[in-house]
């Protein structure tokens, strides 16, 4: 498949993506779910924690999806067509970037297709592309999760992108101290993951050219996934992580830990609970345990 033509104006994005929030919440297009948060301390990382306060209005629309594609007879796909009122820009003449509907995150973006494609085929040149067009103006954390194993919720393809810090103090990511270790040692090993995974440092260069970086990022992605055991061919369930900096890749084994999900989002330490209960079993087990247990151990 050729490589797709940018479109995003370099400089451009961050600024329609503050645009667009205030029109999507003034229309009622955007529906943030109000959290809470604390950070819970394990093995000297301080993992994020939010908790969730209101889960109704994302429960009432996934009924009412349902409700259509039964209706219809088919499934129903928010991102074909996606709501006018939540797109922020066209990056390339192959995918476009809307606001996430529900979003917890404040500005938290999803790189979708403009076609319809599996959530669990394989990241390509074109997602590759978009990504970096995106990341060259918006300093973020990009996320992948392959399949509802991975944590999808959608099965039209999309990455998604959340704005860094993650976290109102201390390191951009949670677990950035453990990234550091590995980026020095050169290796695609982070010794105190207790999980299956491989890891990559990126070059903060190929924001200049998204076109060379995606390709560059397209080969590390093939490596990463061949380190973890992915098959060529086929996806299998996964998570993926990359900043400007690094690449992180996470098969997963199942979605939930008890009544807990998981998806690329814990594997940097920022984990999201539904009440006080699910808080005091991730206390009680401790979230590295609760990410070792949807991955594969070590």
């Amino acid at each position: 498949m050729a490589q797709g033509k940018i479109l995003l104006k370099p400089g451009t994005l961050w600024t329609s993506v503050k645009e667009q929030t205030e029109h999507a919440l003034q229309c009622g297009a955007l529906l943030s779910i109000p959290t809470e948060f604390e950070f819970v301390e394990y093995d000297n990382v301080r993992f994020l924690v939010r908790i969730l306060s209101n889960l109704n209005r994302k429960k009432a629309a996934k009924e009412k999806q349902e409700k259509q594609s039964a209706t219809s007879g088919q499934e129903f796909n928010p991102f074909l067509p996606y709501e006018k009122d939540l797109f922020v820009a066209d990056i390339s003449d192959t995918h476009v970037c809307i606001l996430n509907k529900f979003n917890v995150v404040d500005y938290h973006l999803l790189i979708i297709t403009r076609a319809f494609e599996e959530q669990e085929s394989l990241l390509t040149l074109e997602d590759f592309t978009a990504m970096w067009a995106c990341l060259a103006d918006f300093d973020g954390l990009a996320f992948y999760n392959s399949g509802k194993t991975a944590g999808a919720s959608q099965r039209h393809k999309h990455l998604q992108l959340v704005p860094l810090p993650l976290a109102p103090s201390g390191p951009q990511i949670p677990i950035e101290s453990l990234l550091t270790s590995a980026q020095f040692q050169d290796s695609n090993v982070i010794p105190r993951l207790p999980f299956i995974h491989a890891f990559a440092s990126l070059d903060p260069h190929w924001m200049q050219s998204p076109l060379a970086g995606a390709q560059a990022t397209l080969e590390i992605y093939r490596t990463l996934r061949h380190a973890v055991g992915l098959d060529a061919r086929q996806s299998g369930a996964y998570n993926l992580l990359a900043t400007r900096e690094w690449m992180l890749i996470v098969p997963r084994s199942q979605e939930h830990f008890q009544s807990i999900s998981v998806n690329s989002l814990g594997f940097a330490g920022a984990l999201l609970v539904r009440n006080a209960a699910e808080m005091q079993l991730l206390k009680a087990q401790g979230p590295m345990t609760i990410l070792k247990k949807v991955a594969y151990p070590n």
